[in-house]
């Protein structure tokens, strides 16, 4: 009776997304079952069998998964041309990020690992990075679509508070471990 297509607008054009198909009862009209019935409905309360509508949803995944990324990908111009994938947190591959702020410093690399434990117990979706500098690891994370990057350092040692990066926003802010 009707169908609708979804349209994206992707770097090459609009493209569709995905359709949708209001089939009526046509198809299960016309398809007869190995008995030569029709595909009718038989309701369990006895009343009236009937042939049902069908409605048929179509679309592939690599297309809604292609849409996603190309809005989320960005580039931070005012930040040297930093690489941006704003996934949303619910669907982020990697929900938080642990680092300490120097690999080679026993006593920050203890309490990091504590800090990961905590929070990969809680969303599982945890990453461990010590490679590299600071800054490095950040735009690492970023580049991944990791929300929150959550940084150990010597003033943790100090207050038990922890560094937590926004990758939209670059903003920092200290808070409790288990507040996270």
């Amino acid at each position: 009776k009707r169908t609708v297509d979804y349209e994206f607008e992707f770097p090459h054009g609009h493209d569709e997304l995905l359709g949708l198909a209001y089939r009526t009862d046509f198809d299960l009209t016309n398809i007869q079952n190995n008995s030569g019935k029709k595909m009718e409905y038989r309701p369990k309360d006895g009343s009236t069998p009937f042939i049902p509508h069908v409605i048929e949803p179509s679309f592939g995944v690599e297309r809604l998964l292609m849409a996603v990324i190309v809005s989320s990908y960005w580039v931070d111009e005012a930040n040297d041309n930093r690489i941006v994938l704003k996934l949303p947190q619910s669907i982020a591959p990697v929900k938080m990020c642990v680092s300490p702020l120097l690999k080679n410093k026993p006593e920050l690399v203890e309490k990091a690992r504590e800090v990961y434990a905590l929070v990969k117990e809680k969303y599982g979706a945890v990453m461990w990075d010590d490679n590299g500098n600071i800054g490095k690891r950040y735009r690492r994370q970023d580049e991944i679509g990791t929300p929150r990057c959550v940084v150990i350092d010597f003033d943790t040692l100090e207050d038990g508070m922890v560094s937590v990066r926004d990758r939209d926003t670059t903003e920092q802010t200290r808070i409790a471990p288990e507040q996270l």
